[in-house]
Formats: structure tokens, sequence, C-alpha cells
């Protein structure tokens, strides 16, 4: 028999076994030595203790409107501090069951995930929980390298340990949605969740709530604006984690993943978004206060990182309100005049005399006037360089009402193109309160930053006449019923100060017969206008705009009476306040109460008021301004048909049946066009033309106010009163308390004439 194999030496295992723990040992090792190491500065020095308890972080200034909604902000990092109170249940629980599923079970660090990660090569995730890239994103910087990330890491860890430490959980996940950054100046979740929703985050539905979590992974790649495909997909990622985690049913789940993503993209730019013209002047005044107003320690607050809460007496909803009835007629508008004004040599200007000379004037005017020609001078170029740049052609991008046109024009053609647009200012005002409700300064802040509200001095035209008639009633206590000729008057050379006769026609030319100071003052009537200024002087007239708060120029001359002074729209409602509130004048207001990122109020604000008038005339005065709708200027409000050229005014026939006082106003060649509109608790003023006054309509069918301006008040009022909750009165005008000793009723006092013969003219 062959001899038997020899029996085989056992096999050494004790290497393979070394190795093992080592390796099993090392890692552990690895990460408590490198976490002593991060503790002790090794890799940099750790935030400290107190900047961990106290983060940096810039807080924008918010502006919340009368009902506390917010309007806007202003912001060097646009983020809102939110409570872990004012974080909707849903949104917490999408962040925990997506980014750490163990959140409330670790200490900072997760390390069944960090094993996990270290097993899978990071092939399943990474292992950082919420405190660690909350650590992240308050602490650091992107590392360059994958040597500095692994350092970072280090840091991280403590950081986290240390957060946790010193903060609850749910303090945690509140630091958390107040870091990211979103995009789009959208830091943080309360600032997200009104840039991509238009709401506050106590509103976020569960499918919202979860986009927004879904962009935690990578708000680039999974934006709703940029990405919907990818974001919805994300989006139901999320869900799926909501339902594994048990916060949603399958059925729930079924639903909310089938639901379409819908964005109200609302960007917070500071020429952007709701209301910039009003965001603007606010901005200017709050830069007044801040001077006059510094910190308890002697700094100055900062509008930009002090997280101040500034309440205004703005209505977000009427706010918007104005800005659609801006835009849905002054659109319409401008279509017009450029069919009208096309192919015309001088575009949208009309010129008496010399109009080359003049057009060139006004060209020149507006190159000057642009960052590109002042560039050009400060860096040496000569006028004539200057010249052929400006008539050469060039790539940019131009407002339309469709939206920015990229095109090709010379800068010379792109200021006419710009000269050539409507603009419009708006102003709403509550006249017993002196309250702002709504503000317009133009038609498109980025494009046009002059605010036609407050910076905007135009001439008012026959929207300045009711001042005079409430002088008129004032000193020598005439009614709205009294009759006078309509015949030329004259004022002659050497009164007031006249160095030759003044006597102003009528627009139409038309005279003869009686009207009374309603009718007159409803069919605008310049020459019983003139027969009042003669009665009373221009001093008078001056004197009462003065007590209705007018501060800009007002020669004392007889002119006056027909509107030739420029003033501000926010000055003509203003003044207009007085009639709508008994004879007090009260003096516009935007903002109520200052208060710190705390809640502690700095300062508060009351209206300016006085008496202008007594009750009875600015009752008087307020009737004379409802003829002017009944059957005057403005009666196009009243009227249920017809139409107008060109179908111009947008919106019509707007068939109101209320109670309105009104007065329509036009320039010299329909340069402006105005309208003062006045319920019982609202006046709001309409200003419409271009920033040229040479560039307008040709014919005053198109160019007046009830034209230009009274379509955007009627717009504006139309959804007002659709929207009863704003409580604007459709009512009658309010009695004064006292009797009246100034007849108001003139079919009453026709009556009695020609019973008593009775009559107040002499």
């Amino acid at each position: 028999m062959p001899p038997a194999d020899k029996p085989t030496a056992p096999r050494d295992f004790r290497r393979e076994v070394r190795i093992f723990w080592i390796a099993v040992l090392s890692v552990p090792s690895f990460i408590l030595l490198g976490l002593f190491l991060a503790w002790v500065g090794a890799f940099g020095a750790l935030p400290s203790t107190e900047e961990i308890a106290n983060p940096k972080s810039f807080l924008a200034t918010q502006l919340m409107d009368a009902n506390g909604e917010q309007l806007g902000t202003f912001f060097e990092e646009n983020r809102v501090h939110t409570e872990y109170d004012q974080l909707p249940p849903h949104l917490v629980q999408a962040l925990v069951a997506t980014e750490d599923e163990r959140f409330y079970d670790h200490a900072g660090i997760d390390f069944r995930s960090l094993g996990r990660a270290l097993a899978s090569f990071g092939t399943q995730g990474g292992g950082s929980t919420l405190t660690q890239q909350l650590a992240k994103q308050m602490f650091h910087q992107p590392a360059s390298s994958k040597a500095g990330r692994v350092l970072q890491k280090f840091k991280e860890w403590i950081i986290a340990l240390q957060l946790e430490s010193r903060y609850t959980k749910d303090e945690i996940i509140a630091l958390y949605f107040n870091q990211f950054d979103f995009l789009y100046q959208a830091v943080g979740v309360h600032s997200a969740s009104r840039i991509y929703f238009g709401k506050n985050p106590q509103q976020l539905t569960v499918p919202e709530a979860a986009v927004l979590v879904g962009m935690v992974k990578n708000p680039s790649i999974y934006n709703p604006v940029r990405r919907l495909e990818e974001t919805t997909a994300r989006r139901n990622t999320v869900l799926r984690q909501m339902e594994r985690n048990g916060y949603l049913t399958e059925e729930e789940y079924t639903a909310f993943a089938a639901t379409p993503l819908e964005v109200r993209f609302n960007p917070q730019t500071h020429d952007r978004g709701l209301a910039p013209y009003l965001r603007e002047y606010v901005r200017g005044q709050l830069k007044e206060w801040v001077k006059d107003h510094p910190k308890p320690d002697g700094s100055s607050y900062n509008l930009y990182t002090d997280g101040l809460k500034i309440y205004t007496t703005v209505d977000i909803r009427m706010q918007r309100y104005a800005e659609e009835a801006v835009a849905e007629h002054l659109s319409n508008l401008q279509r017009v005049f450029f069919k009208q004004i096309k192919g015309r040599k001088y575009g949208p200007f009309y010129f008496q005399g010399s109009a080359e000379d003049q057009y060139q004037t006004i060209m020149n005017r507006g190159m000057k006037q642009t960052p590109r020609y002042r560039n050009l001078v400060e860096s040496g170029t000569s006028e004539a360089e200057i010249q052929r740049i400006f008539r050469t052609k060039i790539p940019m991008k131009v407002f339309s009402w469709k939206g920015p046109v990229d095109t090709v024009l010379s800068p010379l053609d792109s200021i006419r193109y710009m000269k050539s647009f409507y603009q419009c200012g708006l102003l709403s005002v509550e006249p017993q309160t002196g309250f702002v409700k709504a503000w317009v300064g133009g038609i498109d802040y980025a494009h046009f930053q002059y605010d036609h509200v407050a910076q905007g001095q135009r001439q008012v035209g026959s929207t300045f006449k009711p001042f005079v008639y409430a002088a008129a009633m004032e000193q020598k206590k005439f009614s709205p019923c009294m009759e006078v000729p309509n015949q030329k008057v004259c004022i002659q050379a050497g009164e007031f100060g006249l160095t030759e006769d003044w006597c102003p026609s009528n627009s139409d030319n038309e005279y003869g017969g009686l009207l009374t100071l309603k009718q007159a003052l409803a069919k605008s009537v310049n020459t019983i206008t003139t027969y009042l200024m003669k009665q009373i002087g221009p001093q008078a007239v001056v004197q009462l705009a003065r007590a209705l708060g007018m501060t800009s120029d007002l020669p004392e001359v007889p002119s006056i009476a027909l509107g030739t002074v420029d003033l501000t729209v926010e000055e003509m409602v203003g003044a207009y306040t007085a009639f709508g509130n008994g004879g007090v004048y009260t003096k516009p207001i935007v903002i109520t109460r200052i208060e710190d990122k705390n809640g502690v109020v700095l300062d508060e604000f009351v209206p300016e008021s006085h008496e202008a008038l007594s009750p009875e005339v600015a009752y008087a005065v307020t009737s004379l301004l409802s003829g002017v709708t009944e059957y005057g200027t403005g009666a196009r409000l009243r009227s249920s048909g017809g139409g107008y050229p060109d179908n111009v005014v947008t919106g019509f026939p707007y068939a109101f049946t209320n109670p309105i006082a009104g007065k329509t106003g036009t320039t010299q060649n329909n340069s402006d066009g105005w309208f003062m509109g006045m319920v019982p608790n609202l006046i709001t003023g309409v200003w419409t033309g271009c920033d040229d006054r040479a560039a307008h309509f040709g014919s005053t069918v198109f160019g007046q106010g009830a034209t230009t301006a009274l379509p955007v008040w009627a717009l504006y009022m139309r959804k007002c009163y659709a929207d009863p909750a704003l409580g604007v009165r459709s009512n009658a005008f309010d009695l004064p308390s006292t009797p009246m000793t100034i007849r108001t009723d003139c079919k009453a006092a026709a009556a009695e004439a020609a019973t008593d013969e009775w009559s107040e003219f002499d």
C-alpha cells in the first residue's frame, strides 16, 4: 500500500486577525484622535461657545402692512428670523424624515449613519446629521480639497456636539431653517416661503413644505423656478420619506404626490416685488430716522442687518389692486400711444416753434442724465467721441409691458424710446386718519426709478379749482347752487399785481346763460373759476392751500385758479383729505411704529392734522365734486354703455352707482392727466403723463385726464369694491354734525327761487 499523505499544518490566521483588529480599532481611534485634535484647535480655531450660543445672522428689516403681512424687506442677507413655534409641524417632519431620521436619538453625531457611510465609501449618504449640517452652514466656507474636507469634518463634529449641549432639538431645527440659503435672496425659510409661494411658513401646505425641504439637498438642481421636473421628483421623494417614517399615510402620500407643483415666484430685490416705490420712500424716511435715534450703546441702527420691524398703514391687498389697475390701463394706453406716434419724425414729442432745436435740447439733456455719459466724461472721453458712442447701435435690454426685450439700439434711440412711455402716480389715503393705503410711484421701478407720488411735481390743471371754490365759500358764503353768468371775466392790469389784463377762455369756447357753481365745476368752466378768483384774490387761495398742506411754490397770481402750479400727487391727495374729513386736513402718513428685532417699540407716529375749513364748507365742496361724476367731466364713471376711440378706456363701461366726488384735470397740450376721486372713507389721486412734458398725445380726446387717469381710478375702485373685507364705503358722504347754512340741494333752491324770487347772485 502506498504511504499515507502527510497531514497539512494548520494555517496561521494571526496576521489576518491583527489586521482585522487594527482596522476595527483604527477607525474609531482615528475619529477620536481627530475629534481631540479639532477640540484643542490643531485644525484651526473653533468658534467660541458665545459664538455658538449667539450665531451672527444678518436679519433683514421687515416692512409690515396694516394687517401684519410682510410688504417687503431691506437686507444684506434677506433673512427674517422664525421661531420654532412658527414652523408648521409637517415642515419639521419633512426635514427630519428626509435629512436625519434619528435626529431626536443622537447627540449631534449619528454613529450608525456614520458607519454606513464609511462602509459604503459615501455611496449611501454622507452620514451628516442636521446638527452637523447646521455647523457647516454657520461656521465654514467650503473646503477646497479632500484633505481639507476631512479636517473640516472633525471641526463640524465638535461644533455639532457643542450645539447639542447649548440648544434644544427644537431650537436646532429653527436655527437650521433660519440659516439655509434657498437662492434668489431667500435666506431662511421665511424668505423662501415668501419668495417661492407668496406666503408665511405657517401657511405652507405639505407639498410646498416638501419642495423647500427637497431644496436642502441642492437648491440649484432642485429649484422650482429653474427645474420644475427635477424639483417635483425630489418633492415626491421627501413625501415618500414622510410616509416611510409614519408622518403620512399611503393615501396622503399618493394624493400629495399627484398635486401639481405650483410656484408663486416673487423675488425680493430692492427694485422688484410689491410696492417698490413705497419701499424706497420708506427707506429714505428710515435713513433720516436712524440719524436721530441711536441704539442705547450710542451706535447706529443698520437698516439691512438689525432686523427692525416697520409697521405701515398700507393694505397689501389694496396695494396689489392699485398696481394691477395701473398696469392694466397704462399698458393699453401705451399701445394706443405707440400706434399714434409711429412714423413721426419727433416720436412722442410735440413742439411749438423751432421743433428741431427743442428736440435736440431734450435728447442732449436726456443723454447727459445717464450714467453712461457721466462715466465717459469721468474717463476723459471727448464730447465728439461721446456723441459717436451714443449714436452707435449696441445690444441692450429695454422695458416693455410684455417684459424686458433684448434688442439692438443706439443709446440715443433708447433714450427716445424710454421717454415715450406714459407714467403714472397713484396715492390712496383714508381721509379720517391720513393712512396711506396704496402707493404706486411709476410703471416699473427697475427701469423708471423716479417716484411720481412724492418726487414728481407736475401741473395740476383743473384739479386745483376746488380750492378756489372752497376759499370763495369760506369767505363769501357762496353755495353750490349760486348762479353765475357764463361769460368771459377779465382781471385787469394792476389788480393783484398783474402787469396786463388776464381774460382766460373756456376750453370749448362756449359762453352764455347762467350756471350754478356745481354745474360750473362739473363742466370745469374756466370763466366761473375766474369770477371766483376775482371776488377773493389769489392770496386767499394760497393761504388755504398752505393750510391744506401744500409746501411747493405757490405764486400769488390769479392764474393759479386754473391749476398752473406744479404739485406732487402726495400734496394733492393730502389737500383733498379736508374735503372728506369735515374740513380737517390730515397729512398722509405711511409709518406707524418701529420695533427692534426683539419687539421693543423704538418709536411711534401719529398723523399731523388741523382744521383748514369749516365742516359745512368741506361738505359743500364735496357736493360740488359729486356733480363732476354725475353729469360733468367724470360722468364716464356712471356710464353703462358707449365706447371710445380705439378702446383706449380700459374696462369701460364702469357703471358705478354709489356716491362719488371727483375732479378731472388736463393741462396745456395734454402733458398731464389727473383724476382725484373720493368716496366717504377713501381718497385716491391719479396722475398720468410722460416724464418729459413735450411727450404727450396730440389730441385732447386721448390726452385728457378722463381718458388717461380716470380709468386707473375706476379699475382700482372696482377691485376694492369686489373685496368687501376692505370696508371701502359705497354709501353717502357724512353730513356735518352741526346744521348746514350753505345750500347744497340745488333742485330745492331752484324751486324756492322760482316761488320766492330768491337769488344769491348780485
